[in-house]
C-alpha cells in the first residue's frame, strides 16, 4: 500500500509513460502506420474504466454468450461489465485475496474475463491455467505459483477439490464459474458477485480506490512447451498496454466489430490480442460454445473477426476446396480468383459477392482473419483474400505479451508475419550470407523475465533484446520472413541448413495430406543426414483422390509419385529420402503444436 504522495508519483509515472508510446505512434513516418487514435492507457485498470465510461463505449455490447446450450446470444454491455467486475473484485478483496495469487481455468466466457480483470484490476496477480492439462501438470503449477484460490467451470471441481484437500499447495479458495450456490465448501460465482455488488452499495471502496503500478507483476503465464516443465513468464501491466496501444495502429479496429473468440483464453495470443483488444477499442467478443459448433456460431453470431492458428485455417481452407471439388467448380472458382487478384489492383475486390457462398460460411460479415502461434503456409493466406476476407499473419511469443510482429491491413505480405510496431524493434541477430539469423524483439512489451528463473532469462533477454529462437530475414521494407525454429534446424555433414517448416509447407499443399513432420536420421555409413517425412494422410481425400480400394503398398507408392515431384524442384541436400504414413494424428502440446522431439512421431 502506497502512501497518497508515492501513489500519485507512480501514476504521473505510468501516465507519463503511455503518453510517450502515443507521442512515438503521432510521431511515426512508417507509411503503414495509418491509425493513430490509440488513447494513452496507464494500465488495465485504467484502459477498462475508460472503455466503459459514457465519454467512450459504455453502451456498447462487450461481449455476447450463450447461457443456455442450444440457446440465444445474450449481450452484455461496457457498463453491465464494469459493474461485475467491480462487484467481483470487492468482494474477493473482502474475503481476504488482496494481493494473493488467482487462477482462472475452464472453457472461453464471459465469467473466466470477468475473473481475469476483477484480479488484475486491484485484487491481486493472475495465473491462468492451461485446461487440458492432467490433475498433477496442474497441482505441480499451482504450487510454484504459490496460488490461493481459483476459479473453473464445473467439470473441474472435483480436480481442485482433490488437490486443496491433499494440502500440498497454498490452494484455499474454490469458486464454480457455473453454479448460482455454495456446496461442500465450493463458492459460487454469481453469488459472490450479488454480494460484491452489496459491499459496493454500503460504500465499499476498497477494489475501486485500489492502487495499480504498471511496473509491478501481475500475470504468470506458464508456456506450453514442447520440451521439459513450462516456464512462467512474468508481465506486468506496462508490456500489455504497450501492446494495446501500439498493434491498431497498423491494423484497424473498429468499435463497431465483433471478434469470434475460439482460441483458448489461458494462452496470451487470445488474451491480449482477442480478450483485451476489443474491450480497448469497444468491439464486442463472441463467444464460441466449442470447436464442434464454429460453423454454427459464425452463422448467428455473424463476427466480423476472429483469430487463429494455421491449424484452424488450414483445416477451414481444406474443407473449402473439398465443396468446391465435390460441386465439379474447381476451374471456374480458380478462374474468378485470378480475375479478383487483377480487378484489387485497381480497387474493385468482386470477391464478396462472386464467392457469398463462400464467406456465408464465416457468418457474412467476416473482414479480417489472423493468424498467429505459428507459421502458416502463404497460400491459405491468398486464397481467402481472394475469397474476399482479408486474411494476414501476426507474429508473437508469451514473452512480448504477446505481439511482437504484425501485417498491415492495407499492405499485407502472405510470406511474411509482418513488421514491428511503432515504439518497438526487431533486428536479426548473426544473419548469414543470405541474411538470416535469429529474429529478436525490443520494447516495452517483453516480458519482465521467467518466473524463479534468472539464469534462463539472462539466456533470452540480452541488452534488452528478447532472443525469440525463430530463424529469418528481414525485407527491404522492414518485413519479417520466418524460416523455421532454431532448434528444428537440421544441419548437414557439409553445413548446409534444412529448414523442416519449408518442406512441411510444400507437402501441405498436397490435397492428400492432412499433416506432416520432418525430422533426420543418420544415413547407414554415417557419413551424412537422411530427411524423414512422418506423414499423416486425410483418409477421407485419399479415397476421393485414388480410390475407396487402395492398398498400402499403392498407396505409399502414389505418395512417392506426389514426394518425387517436390523433390525434383528441391537442391538434393533438401529432398525427402524416407517417408513414414502413419496411422495416427502426430502427438501435440495443448497449444496444439507438434512435439517434434517424441519418439513416437518418428514411427
Amino acid at each position: 500500500m502506497f502512501t497518497e504522495e508515492e501513489y500519485k508519483a507512480i501514476q504521473d509515472r505510468d501516465m507519463k509513460f503511455a503518453r510517450s508510446i502515443w507521442q512515438q505512434i503521432n510521431d511515426s513516418t512508417d507509411p503503414d502506420v495509418k491509425y493513430k487514435e490509440s488513447r494513452p492507457i496507464m494500465n488495465i485498470k485504467h484502459m477498462i474504466e475508460t472503455s466503459c465510461s459514457d465519454e467512450w463505449y459504455a453502451d456498447n455490447v462487450a461481449m455476447y454468450q450463450k447461457f443456455k446450450k442450444g440457446g440465444e446470444y445474450e449481450a452484455i454491455t461496457y457498463k453491465e461489465l464494469l459493474g461485475m467486475i467491480n462487484a467481483l473484485g470487492t468482494k474477493l478483496i473482502d474475503m481476504g485475496l488482496k494481493d494473493e495469487r488467482i487462477s482462472m481455468i475452464g472453457e472461453n466466457c464471459s465469467q473466466w474475463a470477468v475473473s481475469y480483470l476483477a484480479t488484475i484490476c486491484g485484487t491481486g496477480l493472475v495465473v491462468p491455467l492451461d485446461k487440458e492439462l492432467k490433475e498433477d501438470a496442474l497441482e505441480e503449477l499451482i504450487k510454484r505459483a504459490d496460488v490461493k484460490c481459483i476459479f473453473f467451470k464445473n467439470k473441474y471441481e472435483q480436480t481442485f477439490k482433490n488437490i486443496k484437500e491433499r494440502g500440498n499447495t497454498k490452494l484455499e479458495v474454490l469458486i464454480n464459474l457455473d453454479s448460482d450456490e455454495e456446496k461442500d465448501g465450493v463458492l459460487s460465482y454469481n453469488k459472490l458477485i450479488q454480494e460484491g455488488k452489496q459491499l459496493l452499495a454500503q460504500g465499499d471502496r476498497r477494489f475501486l480506490d485500489a492502487q495499480i503500478d504498471a511496473e509491478e507483476l501481475a500475470v504468470i503465464l506458464f508456456t506450453s512447451g514442447t520440451t521439459g516443465s513450462p516456464k512462467g513468464v512474468m508481465l506486468n501491466h506496462k508490456n500489455l498496454i504497450t501492446d494495446l496501444m501500439v498493434a491498431p495502429t497498423v491494423l484497424k479496429v473498429h468499435d463497431w466489430d465483433i471478434f469470434f473468440s475460439i482460441l483458448p483464453l489461458h494462452h496470451t495470443y487470445e488474451c491480449t490480442c482477442g480478450f483485451l483488444m476489443p474491450l480497448y477499442k469497444g468491439a464486442a467478443i463472441a463467444y464460441c460454445e466449442g470447436l464442434k459448433y464454429i460453423r454454427k456460431n459464425l452463422v448467428e453470431a455473424k463476427p466480423t473477426m476472429v483469430l487463429g492458428v494455421p491449424a484452424i485455417f488450414e483445416a477451414l481452407h481444406k474443407g473449402i476446396w473439398k465443396n468446391i471439388r465435390k460441386q465439379g467448380k474447381e476451374k471456374t472458382v480458380r478462374r474468378v480468383m485470378k480475375i479478383n487478384s487483377y480487378t484489387k489492383k485497381i480497387g474493385i475486390d468482386i470477391g464478396k459477392k462472386a464467392f457469398k457462398q463462400i464467406t456465408d460460411v464465416f457468418g457474412g460479415r467476416m473482414r479480417l482473419m489472423i493468424c498467429g502461434g505459428a507459421a502458416i503456409n502463404p497460400e491459405v493466406l491468398d486464397d481467402m483474400q481472394k475469397f474476399g476476407i482479408l486474411a494476414l499473419q501476426g507474429y508473437g511469443l508469451t514473452e512480448c505479451a504477446p505481439m511482437g510482429a504484425l501485417n498491415p491491413d492495407t499492405h499485407c505480405k502472405s510470406n511474411s508475419i509482418g513488421k514491428a510496431f511503432p515504439a518497438c524493434d526487431a533486428k536479426i541477430k548473426d544473419p548469414d550470407e543470405e541474411g538470416i539469423g535469429e529474429i529478436c524483439i525490443k520494447g516495452d512489451n517483453v516480458m519482465m523475465g521467467y518466473y524463479k528463473d534468472p539464469e534462463q532469462t539472462a539466456e533470452v533477454i540480452q541488452d534488452g533484446w528478447l532472443l525469440t529462437g525463430d530463424l529469418g530475414y528481414m525485407d527491404d521494407e522492414g518485413f519479417l520472413v520466418i524460416t523455421g525454429r532454431q532448434k528444428n534446424v537440421i544441419i548437414t555433414k557439409n553445413g548446409k541448413n534444412v529448414f523442416p517448416e519449408e518442406i512441411e509447407y510444400n507437402l501441405s499443399n498436397i490435397d492428400v495430406v492432412k499433416e506432416s513432420m520432418i525430422f533426420s536420421e543418420p544415413t547407414s555409413d554415417g557419413s551424412d543426414i537422411t530427411i524423414v517425412a512422418a506423414i499423416r494422410l486425410d483418409d477421407e481425400e485419399v479415397r476421393e483422390v485414388w480410390g475407396e480400394d487402395i492398398g498400402k503398398e499403392d498407396l505409399e507408392k502414389k505418395m512417392w509419385e506426389e514426394v518425387d515431384k517436390l523433390n525434383a524442384d528441391q537442391p538434393f541436400f533438401k529432398r525427402i529420402k524416407r517417408i513414414i504414413i502413419r496411422d495416427q494424428d502426430l502427438v501435440k502440446n495443448t497449444s496444439n503444436k507438434v512435439i517434434r522431439f517424441a519418439e513416437e512421431n518418428k514411427r
